[in-house]
């Protein structure tokens, strides 16, 4: 880190710049300038499966990041925050990293479906440019391995991946062969993804060149109305209840591997990727934001939400709770973290109201 970074990081200059904080001023100059944000620039876009008939569409974008990354371990997730066309607000979902394991300030890159109602990764997919600026959090999730070339083992790892879901399959799969899982014949990979059809197959050639290769990774897909079975499972690993397997991919799919494996077994690790459930009428009380006079029936959304469904405009960063931006005093009342699910009943309590939703009757001063 150099003198400046830590200069510009420092809270001598965070309290100087408040409430806006620093990045603020440091993105008037340049967006690529951060001294703690994460930003990232898109610099290519590809058409993953430009053939496939009846299947929503699905592309990589390569990113750089701003040097505050820290990189990220084979598997995790990010969380990805824009700002759509004709939107005052910044919407942030989570994307998997689909490229090998990175170290501080490299590039990565999101393979994203551009799903029906997901207005991020409709955007991400169809609209956005080279050159498009986006808003990251530092890499997040425990769907990871161990497993490195440096670090051999005789362990047979599994993947079971449906549609979008072998995003963090394919971060882990490229990790071990890029630091030479290969040259290790002692150990074995087993690789089963689903797909609606050939067309439809994410990272097909690649997958292909994987299969063909002598580097002890054995890749099954299927399609269509090949449906996952704990007796092919067995087939293909008999003792896959003692081996250590991930899965990911769709909540079906996903059900049946956790029932083949049972819903104990330490060793399957699964992956979800929900956005926060907020409710949508049924949370209760009222939200009073007391300096400005407002308030209305709590909807269980997020206090920058109620906030700014009421007219006001508070101040925020990346919401994603993340850049302490949004931070208000919670005077009364009770907040869920919509991250972690927490909740906090303390009195005149400062609260990053973007992942903040109140329960019950709420106070913050705003």
């Amino acid at each position: 880190m150099s003198i400046t970074t830590k200069l510009l990081g420092s809270k001598a200059v965070a309290a100087l710049t408040s409430p806006h904080g620093v990045d603020r001023y440091l993105e008037m100059f340049n967006p690529m300038w951060v001294a703690t944000e994460v930003r990232a620039r898109v610099v290519d876009i590809k058409r993953e499966n430009p053939n496939a008939e009846g299947s929503a569409p699905v592309a990589t974008l390569t990113l750089q990041p701003t040097s505050t990354w820290r990189g990220h371990r084979a598997g995790q997730y990010v969380q990805v925050g824009v700002e759509l066309p004709g939107s005052a607000r910044r919407m942030t979902r989570c994307f998997s990293i689909s490229s090998a394991a990175s170290l501080p300030g490299e590039r990565i890159t999101l393979t994203i479906r551009a799903n029906d109602e997901g207005q991020v990764s409709k955007f991400l997919v169809n609209e956005a440019q080279v050159g498009q600026m986006l808003h990251l959090s530092q890499a997040e999730g425990d769907f990871t391995i161990h497993e490195s070339a440096a670090t051999p083992t005789n362990n047979h790892l599994v993947f079971i991946t449906g549609g979008s879901g072998i995003t963090p399959a394919m971060s882990i799969a490229r990790t071990l062969l890029r630091d030479g899982y290969d040259a290790k014949a002692n150990r074995k990979v087993t690789f089963i993804h689903f797909a609606r059809s050939e067309a439809d197959q994410i990272f097909a050639d690649e997958l292909a060149a994987i299969a063909e290769a002598d580097n002890h990774i054995d890749v099954h897909l299927r399609y269509g109305d090949q449906v996952f079975s704990e007796f092919e499972l067995r087939r293909l690993v008999p003792d896959f209840k003692n081996t250590d397997t991930w899965a990911c991919g769709p909540g079906g799919l996903i059900e049946l591997v956790k029932d083949a494996y049972g819903e104990e077994n330490a060793r399957l690790r699964v992956e979800f990727f929900k956005p926060p459930a907020f409710s949508t009428g049924a949370a209760g009380g009222d939200v009073s934001f007391t300096r400005s006079g407002e308030s209305a029936e709590n909807t269980g959304a997020t206090l920058l939400e109620q906030a700014e469904a009421l007219g006001l405009k508070p101040e925020f960063g990346c919401r994603m709770g993340i850049c302490f931006s949004c931070v208000k005093t919670k005077t009364d009342g009770t907040v869920r973290n919509v991250l972690t699910g927490e909740e906090s009943s303390l009195p005149d309590e400062e609260v990053r109201i973007c992942v903040s939703a109140p329960v019950g009757d709420c106070a913050v001063d705003l």
